[in-house]
């Protein structure tokens, strides 16, 4: 069986994927899983890889709505500058 560390190892590669990367491969583990042709050893490593694509995943995107502005208009429509996208 896999220990922790074994595993933080073989998705070491996860933390430099793009997240178009890491979502492909997660695509691919679901699909692999729902055939249901894997091996139960091969599928517990690749649902634990499948953990830290969707965690890269989740990082990924907070950083970017992070990021996301909206642009204030004046009122003949110029822009005027920029505010948080979800400001309360």
């Amino acid at each position: 069986m896999n220990d922790d560390a074994s595993t933080a190892r073989a998705n070491d590669d996860v933390k430099s994927m793009s997240f178009e990367q890491a979502l492909e491969a997660l695509e691919n583990i679901v699909n692999d899983l729902e055939r249901g042709d894997v091996p139960l050893e091969q599928s517990i490593r690749i649902y634990e890889r499948g953990e830290a694509l969707k965690a890269h995943c989740d990082r990924l995107l907070k950083a970017a709505e992070d990021k996301v502005e909206k642009i204030r208009l004046s009122r003949e429509g110029a822009p005027t500058g920029t505010e948080p996208l979800d400001q309360q």
